[in-house]
């Protein structure tokens, strides 16, 4: 946040708290999240080798748009779809060689901590509700665009946030949604609903690593929107206690200089790519390349990375 290079000094002595955000299981892993995984994993590795004792979490998002979407895409039920790519996550972890997390929290694990974290935010005038939905006002938020380098101006003149007139200002986002017929959803004081995408990792962190964190991680893509309204959200409920001390995201990753996508027929699953290729070259490929850096995958690019792992060995 500070974009400048500091020394790492955790808040208590000698333990270091981590979060990182996980997967939002609708599908199997591409290398740009094994990216991710790799980085935090030499991380955590590192920190423990220096005599840290590291507290390392990592969330899995199992409620979701994008999970709805895709089992109403392919006629499966939301929940069963979750658990198989969840399942599939960890087999890919494993398959890579990473180290486990402490622990793995579920976003449906915690539904009743959600709903009391999005009642305290109302109360406190940071959130409200209109017909079921609850949105987060930002404007509350004096210092609202810090992570991201942003000024609420800035958001509002871009219109880079879902456009609803519900809301009272464009940029607000949404803590619980209203139940639409065939989703997933659960009770609350506003009515039946689910969670938005934000509130599940500030609720999850501080039950499991308290309202304020070391070291808080994820792509580069999170930055905006997801890691400022974890920001906000948090800060608002603990108190303006500052929430992350060290913020880390991991540069983009190109295919042959072109994005990953299924278009473009260059989406690359982590098992598809261990079928042929070691894990460990693919980890000191990602590994010589500094994590906040993107990073072009190319073929001549793994072969030199055998080369150089041989050639360690």
């Amino acid at each position: 946040m500070t974009r400048r290079l500091e020394e790492f000094e955790p808040r208590n002595d000698g333990e270091v708290k981590i979060y990182v955000c996980g997967p939002t299981v609708y599908d199997h892993s591409h290398i740009g999240h094994a990216r991710t995984w790799i980085a935090f994993d030499m991380i955590v590795r590192y920190l423990r080798y220096k005599g840290f004792k590291v507290r390392y979490l990592v969330n899995i998002t199992d409620v979701d748009d994008k999970i709805i979407r895709r089992a109403n895409e392919i006629g499966e039920d939301p929940v069963r779809l979750a658990e198989k790519f969840e399942q599939a996550f960890h087999e890919d972890i494993r398959a890579l060689g990473l180290l486990e997390a402490d622990s793995y929290p579920r976003v449906t694990e915690h539904i009743p901590d959600i709903v009391d974290t999005i009642r305290v935010l109302i109360s406190k005038g940071f959130a409200y509700e209109v017909e079921g939905d609850v949105y987060f006002d930002v404007t509350r938020i004096p210092d609202y665009g810090k992570l991201s380098n942003q000024s609420l101006e800035d958001l509002q003149a871009g219109a880079r946030v879902e456009v609803d007139e519900k809301k009272r200002n464009p940029a607000d986002f949404a803590l619980w949604k209203r139940a639409k017929a065939g989703e997933p959803s659960w009770p609350s004081p506003w009515g039946t609903g689910r969670p938005g995408w934000h509130i599940e990792c500030s609720v999850m962190s501080s039950k499991y690593l308290g309202n304020q964190i070391d070291i808080h991680g994820g792509g580069r893509d999170l930055i905006f929107p997801h890691h400022e309204n974890e920001i906000a959200q948090s800060e608002a409920y603990s108190g303006r206690k500052p929430f992350v001390k060290y913020w880390m995201h991991t540069g983009f990753l190109t295919i042959n200089g072109e994005k990953m996508s299924k278009s473009l027929g260059n989406f690359i699953t982590v098992r598809d790519l261990l079928k042929t290729v070691d894990p460990e070259v693919l980890k000191l490929l990602f590994l010589t390349t500094h994590d906040r850096s993107p990073i072009d995958y190319t073929e001549k690019a793994l072969l030199q990375s055998a080369r150089e792992l041989r050639r360690v060995y």
